[in-house]
């Protein structure tokens, strides 16, 4: 599928640092040294726009590359401590530019050439000496800062230099790496999310006090526009879907999902009718549409009106299409839930998926807890192909019509929530676990086992201790380092349990 949510990169500023008396002491050092940035600025632009300033050595460039930072709007700095640097050359340009800095402490070679060794080449292997000088600048200025020590990584040895250098397979260079590009995917987070559009489609369903939230405190805090939509919107576009649309967006359902036969053990749950699966594809389109017109890069949404109207039909076959649009980088999520929405699109950002859920039951057996919700699911982290099954009636709601029924991959699974504090302030809280084959219900909703590193009652009563929004986004793979991360450069508080 072609994904309607084409991502920002990350915009980072780069610099190199230095010490100006040094270029005519040791000719070839300043050379050297921009060669290492150059290497650094390469492979940070795998993944992101780069604006490297270059060699900075002295107060005046200082000033001139936090200016050149701010310009260009950068969502984080990297300060590659290339040598050793007064203090003075870099605290002129975080003062003129807020991103968050990232100290790099790259070593190019695993070790001296002790024997051979001069001071030149010390100097372009002394990194490490500036940054507690930088960092205690930084830390009476009242900036912000975070330090990456390892190997610079280079797959080859430069000509002037007097040790062995090519130390891309090093696991200090690998670690050093993987930390350098988790940075680089939460400043793709905050630069997508401060220019998102988050349709919230109805009304948030009626007394779930713990999924209210104020659309202005969202905007202050992440900088997301909330898009305030109504039922009429996506009902008169209704009338612009032609049949083609309806045979293509059916196609699209037939390919991607399993059409069920009736359910074994749930009397509400039955193979979808034509009518039911029909009209479940003609509301997708008009979804697809809606979010066209809008720019949406999310949605939340659910309708409460008069049992029998023409919106709670038009509600009916929500599922499909939000399914279809949360796999193409929309995530879309029930119950009026803005919050859980969010962490959803913080999930896919990162490519790890953002799957809505909630407690479904716990097996005490298995020792795991079952996660789920009714509603949409994200195929792209589907254990198989999803399964389509008609519902008599949607438990809790008004209505009746076409649900998902799914499990995640097994494997490692985080779980990212996003709650609201007693002063209004988001909080963001992550959990991981592993998502097992066990047994799931055949209901019409999606289900998914994951055993959780410490007994399931203590696993809940860590979990609620924390005041937790009752949803969350569940994402696969390893991920609390890189929601870490993402929360530090959201400035948004965390707590991993």
């Amino acid at each position: 599928m072609q994904r309607k949510s084409n991502y920002k990169k990350a915009r980072i500023g780069l610099y190199s640092t230095g010490l100006n008396t040094y270029w005519e002491q040791f000719p070839g050092l300043e050379e050297r040294l921009i060669e290492y940035g150059s290497f650094i600025e390469s492979k940070l632009s795998e993944d992101a726009e780069v604006f490297n300033f270059g060699l900075i050595d002295s107060v005046e460039k200082g000033r001139a590359a936090g200016d050149y930072f701010s310009k260009h709007n950068v969502d984080i700095i990297f300060l590659h401590a290339a040598t050793y640097a007064v203090s003075s050359v870099v605290l002129p340009i975080h003062q003129r530019c807020n991103a968050k800095v990232i100290m790099l402490n790259l070593q190019p070679a695993e070790q001296l050439n002790y024997e051979e060794t001069n001071t030149s080449e010390w100097l372009a292997q002394c990194g490490a000496c500036p940054v507690p000088e930088f960092a205690n600048a930084f830390n009476r200025a009242g900036i912000d800062y975070h330090v990456i020590s390892g190997l610079l990584g280079l797959d080859y040895t430069p000509e002037i230099s007097l040790a062995n250098e090519t130390t891309a397979e090093r696991p200090e260079a690998k670690r050093a790496w993987r930390e350098i590009n988790e940075w680089v995917q939460a400043a793709k987070v905050k630069r997508n999310l401060a220019s998102a559009q988050i349709g919230f489609l109805g009304n948030t369903y009626n007394g779930m006090l713990d999924l209210y939230s104020d659309f202005t405190m969202i905007q202050a805090q992440t900088g997301i526009h909330v898009e305030v939509l109504e039922m009429c919107d996506l009902a008169e576009l209704i009338d612009d879907v032609t049949d083609k649309d309806i045979q293509q967006k059916r196609a699209q359902v037939e390919d991607m999902f399993i059409i069920s036969e009736d359910s074994p053990a749930e009397k509400l749950a039955t193979k979808p009718s034509e009518e039911q699966l029909n009209w479940a594809c003609k509301i997708a389109s008009a979804q697809y549409k809606l979010v066209e017109e809008r720019q949406l890069d999310a949605i939340t949404y659910y309708y409460h009106g008069a049992p029998g109207n023409d919106y709670e039909k038009l509600q009916n076959g929500l599922t499909v299409g939000q399914s279809l649009l949360t796999a193409e980088g929309i995530p879309c999520a029930g119950e009026g839930d803005l919050k859980t929405a969010i962490a959803m699109k913080i999930c896919d950002t990162l490519g790890v998926g953002g799957s809505y859920c909630e407690i479904v039951t716990t097996d005490y057996v298995e020792g795991t807890i079952l996660l789920g919700h009714d509603g949409p699911f994200h195929l792209k982290i589907a254990d198989g192909k999803p399964i389509l099954r008609g519902m008599g009636i949607y438990h809790g709601k008004q209505g009746s019509g076409v649900a998902v029924e799914a499990q995640v991959k097994i494997g490692p699974v985080t779980m990212l929530g996003l709650s609201q504090t007693i002063d209004g302030k988001l909080k963001l809280i992550i959990s991981e676990g592993i998502s097992t084959n066990g047994k799931t219900m055949q209901i019409g909703n999606t289900q998914t086992p994951v055993k959780f590193p410490v007994a399931p009652d203590t696993y809940y009563e860590r979990w609620f201790q924390e005041a937790p929004t009752h949803h969350c986004a569940m994402s696969i793979g390893s991920n609390i380092n890189q929601f870490v991360k993402t929360a530090k450069l959201l400035n948004i508080p965390y707590v991993v349990i």
